[in-house]
């Protein structure tokens, strides 16, 4: 599957998300990384799978929880006012800087 490279994604790492879709709907946390090639996500808590892994030197294996990512579509980002999920715009503020904003409140996401 051919992307492509620069795509421009209004979620990024550490951001607040809520997942609106799938059976983790409704649940939020913070995004671990972005997979830009993929147009997927990581968050915390969220999406768990268990694997099981055998000793090593390095770990002392066991049954290991860790998170799988999520497509982008399927998160949006949480309101830092409300809580709830919202689209996400830019705007220039009046000393030129580029900021995020969130449409349903219209509260900065990001200094």
């Amino acid at each position: 599957m051919a992307t492509q490279g620069n795509k421009k994604f209004r979620i990024k790492k550490g951001d607040n998300v809520v997942v609106l879709t799938g059976r983790e709907r409704g649940k939020s946390g913070k995004v671990l990384c972005v997979l830009r090639k993929e147009d997927r996500v990581l968050v915390q808590g969220v999406n768990m799978a268990r694997r099981h892994t055998s000793p090593s030197q390095t770990s002392p294996g066991g049954i290991l929880e860790k998170e799988l990512s999520l497509h982008i579509s399927n998160v949006s980002l949480a309101d830092p006012k409300l809580g709830k999920p919202t689209r996400v715009g830019v705007k220039v503020l009046s000393d030129g800087r580029r900021v995020r904003f969130a449409k349903r409140s219209g509260e900065v996401v990001d200094i």
